[in-house]
């Protein structure tokens, strides 16, 4: 007989071959239909994107406890560790908690505090194949707001979202710091997340770019500098402004996006967006092979974490060849990543109608480590003019799961392109998530949550205290998708 799991890879490989082998019976009613299948090949295992199975959003003019605009929750996510369940009446719940990054700053960089935004779900995956009307696709994924945690750093000041702009000089503790000259705190344009098992967390950051470790109360523990050939020199000095581009290092506004760690949690993962200046990264065209770099902190509190680890990603290019750069990295398994890469169309962009934007497979099992080779001089460039230097064997980049499917859309009642309005899927999806389904059939079968970072565009905001109107209401959208992971593990977050 016909196994479940051969029934969903025979219905995925014909959608992908153009074949028909007439479509394969569902057995259950708590399961995509595998009609929906989408297959991709890694390392000899096949991955399965199952379909959209949940969409939820947050209204663009909600406030949070600090009375400000709750906004760009986008920007990274993890599931709290030991709050996923699953219920007997189908349904998961769980808390997710939300990291934005350095407010609204649409006219300039403000004085916004870092913080993380804490939000409860109940997922109800809704797994048929008539569309839904909007208003019952947002049952799906219903999102209530909880609490905020605010981030200060060492001496107990905040942080803020003011360019960086001066250099605080080293400390036994700390490496040069980027800081903002008008109030001397720490400046921070919160990107990647990772939340540990005690509640602690690190986080990665656009302007140094730099990995960040905080307690459980948000207070500065431990900083991490990248390499040189990573980190921003102009004239020759640090200079971690993010309103130009450097002369070597991370391009401006194109810090660490992606932050993961290890199964083991010794390990920390952390992407840049795209490749550097030295690398290409001042022209969208050139700036395809970014940087993944590995550091080792599995000693508490080391002085400096060694890096251990640093490959080439190749990002994928639009048609006309412009860089789509990644916002997000997920560990899945040993050598094996999911990243987002996405261009900047959809609700709160420039154009209504995007053509890319997906989880992705990454696989570096094959690629060249060039830690500890010429490459660590910014002077010794990895691409030059878009060209990646011959010694070096890039990651294999995979596509995988988009978010702009239109039959999956249609479903949850979202579409991509005009008209523009509430049901127009968000532009910037920065974030990911993983918890398993919890189903005995499927073992390898995960949820996989994305979250839209909607620059807190809302005509009802309020920032600092003072109100807003950006001309536009945009939500802050969530999806889940069910996906088939061999092999994936997920630190903390079990069913």
């Amino acid at each position: 007989m016909m196994t479940v799991s051969f029934v969903w890879i025979l219905a995925a490989l014909s959608l992908q071959a153009g074949t028909s082998y007439g479509r394969p019976s569902r057995t259950r009613r708590d399961e995509p239909d595998p009609i929906f299948a989408v297959p991709a090949e890694v390392g000899g295992k096949t991955y399965i994107n199952k379909g959209l199975v949940g969409f939820g959003l947050i209204p663009s003019n909600f406030t949070d406890s600090t009375g400000d605009t709750l906004g760009g929750i986008g920007s990274a996510i993890a599931i709290k560790p030991g709050s996923f369940t699953k219920n007997s009446n189908g349904t998961f719940t769980g808390t997710i908690i939300a990291q934005p990054d350095r407010g609204f700053n649409v006219d300039g960089t403000i004085d916004w505090q870092g913080r993380q935004q804490i939000i409860d779900f109940v997922l109800t995956p809704y797994y048929g194949t008539d569309n839904l009307d909007f208003s019952d696709g947002l049952k799906t994924l219903q999102l209530n707001y909880r609490e905020t945690l605010l981030y200060t750093e060492r001496n107990g000041s905040k942080t803020t979202g003011l360019d960086a702009l001066a250099v605080r000089p080293a400390t036994a503790m700390d490496p040069p710091l980027p800081e903002a000259p008008s109030n001397d705190h720490m400046s921070l344009d919160a990107e990647g997340l990772v939340v540990n098992a005690d509640g602690s967390f690190w986080t990665s950051d656009e302007y140094g770019p730099y990995i960040y470790l905080f307690n459980v109360q948000g207070d500065l523990v431990q900083a991490i500098e990248p390499p040189q050939a990573i980190v921003p020199f102009i004239d020759g000095q640090l200079n971690f402004t993010s309103d130009t581009d450097p002369d070597t290092g991370r391009a401006g506004n194109q810090g660490f996006e992606g932050l993961t760690i290890s199964a083991d949690g010794s390990t920390l993962f952390a992407l840049l967006q795209s490749a550097t200046i030295q690398d290409g990264g001042d022209d969208k065209t050139t700036s395809r092979y970014t940087r993944l770099v590995a550091f080792d902190i599995s000693s508490p509190l080391a002085a400096k974490p060694p890096l251990i680890g640093e490959w080439v990603v190749p990002l994928p290019q639009t048609k006309k060849g412009k860089t789509l750069a990644s916002s997000e990295l997920h560990l899945i398994s040993e050598n094996i990543f999911l990243a987002l890469s996405r261009d900047g169309d959809g609700h709160g962009g420039d154009d209504s109608k995007s053509s890319y934007k997906q989880a992705d497979l990454v696989d570096i099992t094959d690629a060249t480590d060039i830690h500890n080779t010429k490459f660590d001089d910014p002077s010794n460039p990895i691409a030059v003019n878009g060209d990646l230097d011959s010694s070096i064997n890039p990651a294999n980049y995979v596509s995988f799961v988009s978010f702009i499917d239109s039959v999956q859309l249609a479903r949850f009642g979202v579409h991509n392109g005009d008209p523009v309005d509430q049901t127009l899927i968000d532009a910037k999806w920065e974030s990911l998530a993983l918890a398993p389904v919890g189903d005995s059939d499927y073992p390898d079968d995960y949820f996989l949550f994305t979250a839209a970072d909607n620059d807190f565009i809302t005509t009802q905001g309020i920032s600092l205290g003072q109100p807003y109107n950006a001309g536009l209401d945009n939500d802050n959208q969530m999806m889940v998708y069910r996906v088939t992971l061999p092999g994936a593990t997920v630190p903390g977050v079990t069913v």
